[in-house]
Order: structure tokens, then C-alpha cells, then sequence
């Protein structure tokens, strides 16, 4: 069933640009979030995760070198002795 009646045709047009003017301002208002968001982030000199997960690796990979050759020194190195001081004692 249709009607003829001008006045509904013209409302339903009406309705419809006010639908797609509040989706267009919808996804207006979204970019600009984006971008504020985006100048947020390089003011808070943020890395991207990929970037951390690398360097998280790296200093992993680091920090077992370190150890490693920690533990070498430790077992290059003479051992104290026992006795104690070879001198008599205070002079």
C-alpha cells in the first residue's frame, strides 16, 4: 500500500539526508579522534609493540651474554685463600 501524499514522500526524504549527514559527521567525528590521538601519541614519544617485543628480545639475549660471561670470569678467577694474610699481623 502507497500513498500519494506529498507531505510523507517529502519527511521520508527528509529523514534520509538527516541519516546519512549524521553518518558522514559520525565518521568525521572519528577521523578527528584518530588523528587527536595519533598527535597524543607522538607527544608521549610511544613505540609501537612490535618495536618493544624486538628490544625486550634484544636485552634478553643481552642480559644472558652478561651472565655467560659472568659465570667464565667467576671460574677464571683464583680462589682466596684459606690461611689468610701471609704477614705477623698490625705492625
Amino acid at each position: 500500500m502507497q500513498t500519494q501524499n506529498p507531505f510523507l514522500d517529502e519527511m521520508a526524504k527528509l529523514s534520509t539526508a538527516a541519516m546519512g549527514l549524521a553518518q558522514a559527521a559520525g565518521e568525521e567525528a572519528k577521523a578527528a579522534f584518530r588523528a587527536q590521538a595519533d598527535r597524543m601519541a607522538a607527544e608521549f614519544d610511544l613505540i609501537r609493540r612490535d618495536d618493544f617485543e624486538a628490544l625486550r628480545a634484544e636485552v634478553a639475549a643481552l642480559r644472558a651474554e652478561v651472565e655467560a660471561l659472568r659465570g667464565a670470569t667467576a671460574a677464571k678467577a683464583p680462589k682466596p685463600s684459606k690461611m689468610g694474610p701471609k704477614s705477623g699481623g698490625p705492625a
